[in-house]
């Protein structure tokens, strides 16, 4: 019988949201010499050469603070910026400069970040993450105004007590949040973000996508049942008691929630028409995709799961983030699994 995930309840402490941040098993070999840059995208070039000069400079000791000095800012941009669009090896290059970075360092998705703020407290974060001599935030976005005081207070407070900030995003530091909410009210904000990076601006096509331009046809329900009841640690359920499970559990334990998954099976995906079902979602898709799960699904193709109107809207790239991450599992679901 196929895992349900609908019957997983799991606790997750701060101290294992803290342990876990660090590149997802996907991006755990990567390393600078292992990026390929396109030669038809000179920017590729000119952001790995960026990175790896970064990447000398994280790699020597953190200098030691002088008990007696006040604080302060070490000289020159605090953090790097990689903007791009979707699979052109942004999160290939950040985890590769946190693979050389001398220690102590982190690695997490913005949502983690946000949730490890809201799990610890500011103070208790601002202390925990201080000790850190980089910190290294994947997908970096701003979806709501809480969200972008929380993190503009955060990373004040931790550029003010010298860690070093590397990011990926879909948006320019200075466009976080257009689209979403009245981002006027927060532009000071959203500018004073902006000021911690400096951007390097990746262009290319997405490789998980090049010659596979849309998602695969998908399987029959009985397909999906069989296949996942096949094969060894796999679970399987219904699109809509998998989304109503996820509106029970907090997003910083979706992780937790794949504990030892290694096939993902989803009966009868539907349109969405719910933001707040479709996001949690976007998160659901970035942790399997971290881990690596190959996708197995029924219904609609995947990539009519998100509404047109949605991929119109402010979280239009979030959406396509997860489509292109699903798409990829989906790929490698049904290619490495036959149907009897």
């Amino acid at each position: 019988m196929p895992i349900r995930l609908t019957e997983r309840w799991p606790e997750v402490g701060p101290d294992r949201l803290l342990s876990e941040c660090v590149p997802p098993p996907r991006f755990a070999p990567v390393r600078f010499e292992t990026y390929r840059p396109d030669p038809a995208e000179p920017s590729q070039t000119e952001a790995l050469a960026a990175l790896v000069a970064r990447g000398e400079e994280l790699a020597k000791p953190r200098p030691q603070k002088s008990w007696w000095r006040r604080k302060s800012v070490p000289a020159g941009l605090p953090g790097i910026y990689l903007d791009g669009g979707f699979g052109v090896g942004k999160t290939h290059l950040l985890a590769s400069l946190w693979h050389v970075a001398s220690g102590p360092k982190m690695y997490c998705t913005f949502v983690e970040l946000t949730n490890l703020v809201g799990a610890l407290g500011m103070r208790a974060a601002v202390e925990a993450l201080a000790r850190y001599r980089v910190i290294c935030v994947d997908e970096f976005e701003l979806d709501d105004p809480g969200d972008t005081v929380l993190i503009s207070r955060l990373l004040n407070q931790l550029v003010e007590a010298g860690v070093q900030l590397a990011a990926t995003s879909n948006t320019l530091p200075d466009k976080l949040g257009e689209g979403r909410f009245q981002a006027v009210d927060f532009l000071r904000e959203i500018q004073g973000l902006a000021g911690h990076f400096e951007v390097r601006r990746i262009d290319g096509p997405d490789y998980r996508h090049r010659g596979v331009p849309v998602a695969p046809e998908p399987w029959t329900d009985d397909q999906v049942e069989l296949a996942a009841g096949n094969r060894p640690n796999a679970s399987c359920d219904h699109f809509v008691d998998l989304y109503r499970h996820l509106g029970e559990l907090h997003p910083s334990k979706y992780g937790a929630f794949l504990d030892g998954v290694e096939t993902v099976g989803i009966t009868d995906v539907r349109e969405l028409t719910d933001e707040n079902i479709a996001l949690r979602l976007v998160v659901l898709a970035d942790r399997m995709y971290d881990r690596d799960i190959p996708v197995l699904t029924s219904g609609v193709p995947l990539d009519r799961m998100f509404s047109p109107a949605m991929l119109k809207g402010g979280y239009r790239k979030k959406y396509l983030r997860a489509l292109s991450r699903l798409i990829a599992l989906s790929r490698t679901g049904m290619d490495n699994i036959g149907i009897d």
